[in-house]
């Protein structure tokens, strides 16, 4: 205040310097002697009162948002189209099966929602617990190291048996696999070239040989049995039946599942160990179930999914059953005692893909986050990313070689990824519409016993038999077979990697492919409800 001001313009002065110490007193503590800065009074002042205002608005647009992620989240979800079932899962959950005027179609919707609801909870209460356990622990820096830092959990005592019993194994399956692959090398290059020749003529002779309706639903999966003379078929309607090759003639089905199958797989040596698990299963009702061939009904199950399991595979030793599920995680499973050793995360997105590499030491999950990784089982660690696609991964596979694998997409192609160099070698591409499944030729020969030398080795066709064998053994992991939305299966040769054969015959999507190994028969699933069989001209199967 001046001596010049009137009273007038001093009163004013006053209300406004008691106006400016009252706010900061209420929005910052001020110490004696301390100046006042404006500045940060207006911008105080500015978020108070922009807060008061947007709450309503805020709150409108949080439930809006919250709404779109639980119709997002109800589109992935699979409801049974059987009106009886539908009224059987409402009722288990405690609602009413029918409301005044509501038709099938509305109670389909009415679940479907039940159903959104009640996921968005359990993954709410899972955020709070990994909350809570964030909190116990020490606090993260900033949030974008908490998402790119690995995280490591204790592990039970029969998670590390199982490594160090996986480590022996996979050692002497890579010393076998290279010692094989060195006694190929020492094959005369013109031998080579010759059997090379020999497979893409044979693969330009494929066509259809069998085709048979499977289910009244569309098939989701089929896989070759060990001995190539039945095929697995799983529907989703949750049905599998076992079928004889080639006559496409039923002989068993396999009830267990309530909603629809996606992933079969069968034991490494299903059918010659009387003791032994023959096959596994998993569905949309979270289930993982173990089967013997013998009996309509399961006779394990393998409990933890938490949502829909989309595959399954064993190990190559036949001791673990792997599982990839749209609750996020894969899970490696104990067969002999059923239970869980390992629930790894690692994927921002559902998990749809999951497969073993050769030796046994490794293994790679891919999912709708368009990422896939290959996961060391000897230490746990994540030791390569999958990157390049664009969209989502539905397949993969490991070529026989063991340090390359292939990836199908949505975005249409095929990608070729290398161990070694941590890295994409090759991108195919393969299809007009979505990549639904990838697979390639892995031949029987490479579960036989130590190779011979090479000069023990006839590769000259005097024997049919024996040329025939080596064929196959030299082929082995030569070719891929890709299955897409565009009702197509289309082989490619490895190296080259050139489209040899088209394979058409699927009205619409084929959602399933598998290779016989004994390299005389593709089988195929679709949407169509029929599952079919290929194989070249002039072989009889």
């Amino acid at each position: 205040r001046n001596a010049n001001d009137s009273p007038e313009e001093s009163d004013v002065a006053s209300t406004v310097v008691d106006s400016l110490l009252s706010v900061s007193e209420r929005s910052m503590p001020v110490r004696p002697g301390a100046n006042i800065d404006l500045d940060q009074i207006e911008e105080v002042l500015g978020e108070e009162d922009e807060q008061n205002l947007a709450d309503p608005a805020l709150e409108t647009r949080r439930r809006a948002m919250a709404e779109f992620d639980r119709k997002q989240l109800a589109r992935s979800i699979a409801v049974p189209t059987n009106d009886a079932q539908v009224k059987e899962t409402l009722r288990s959950h405690g609602h009413p099966i029918c409301l005044f005027g509501e038709d099938a179609g509305d109670r389909r919707d009415r679940l479907r929602y039940v159903l959104s609801k009640l996921a968005i909870e359990r993954r709410n209460a899972g955020n709070e617990q990994r909350g809570e356990a964030m909190d116990e622990g020490v606090e993260a820096s900033s949030s974008e190291e908490e998402q790119d830092e690995e995280f490591y959990t204790e592990g039970s005592t029969a998670l590390l048996q199982a490594r160090q019993n996986i480590a022996r194994q996979s050692l002497e399956r890579a010393r076998q696999r290279i010692e094989k692959q060195r006694s190929d090398f020492r094959v005369e290059a013109a031998t080579v070239r010759r059997l090379r020749e020999e497979l893409v003529s044979k693969l330009d002779t494929y066509t259809i040989v069998g085709s048979q309706v499977g289910d009244s639903r569309p098939l989701s999966r089929i896989t070759f049995s060990p001995d190539c003379r039945q095929v697995l078929v799983g529907s989703w309607s949750g049905a599998i039946k076992l079928w004889d090759v080639p006559g496409c003639t039923m002989s068993r089905l396999y009830r267990g599942h309530t909603d629809r199958v996606g992933g079969l797989s069968f034991h490494p040596r299903a059918g010659r160990d009387a003791n032994t698990v023959d096959f596994a299963s998993g569905g949309s009702d979270n289930e993982v179930f173990l089967w013997s061939v013998d009996k309509d009904t399961p006779i394990g199950n393998l409990k933890g999914h938490q949502s829909r399991v989309v595959h399954v595979e064993f190990h190559p030793s036949g001791e673990y059953l792997g599982s990839a599920s749209y609750d996020g995680s894969w899970r490696l499973w104990d067969i002999a005692t059923e239970q869980e050793l390992l629930l790894q995360e690692g994927h921002s997105r559902e998990v749809f893909a999951l497969r073993f590499q050769c030796d046994g030491s490794l293994v790679a999950t891919a999912g709708l986050d368009g990422i896939g990784r290959v996961w060391d089982l000897r230490s746990g660690r994540s030791v390569m990313e999958l990157e390049g696609h664009a969209k989502e991964i539905y397949g993969l596979d490991w070529s026989p070689n063991g340090f390359q694998l292939a990836t199908g997409s949505a975005d249409n192609t095929v990608r070729i990824f290398d161990v070694r160099k941590l890295a994409s070698v090759q991108q195919i591409p393969a299809h007009k519409s979505i990549v639904t499944d990838v697979r390639f030729f892995h031949s029987s020969w490479a579960e036989g016993g130590a190779p011979r030398s090479s000069q023990d080795m006839d590769v000259s066709g005097d024997d049919e038999d024996e040329a025939g064998t080596h064929q196959s053994r030299l082929c082995n992991g030569q070719y891929l077979a890709s299955a897409s939305n565009d009702g197509l299966i289309n082989i490619w040769t490895a190296g080259d990697w050139r489209l040899q054969k088209s394979l058409v015959g699927h009205v619409g999507k084929v959602l399933s492919v598998d290779i016989a190994s004994d390299g005389n028969c593709i089988a195929s699933a679709g949407f169509d409800k029929t599952f079919k069989l290929w194989a070249p001209d002039d072989i009889s199967i």
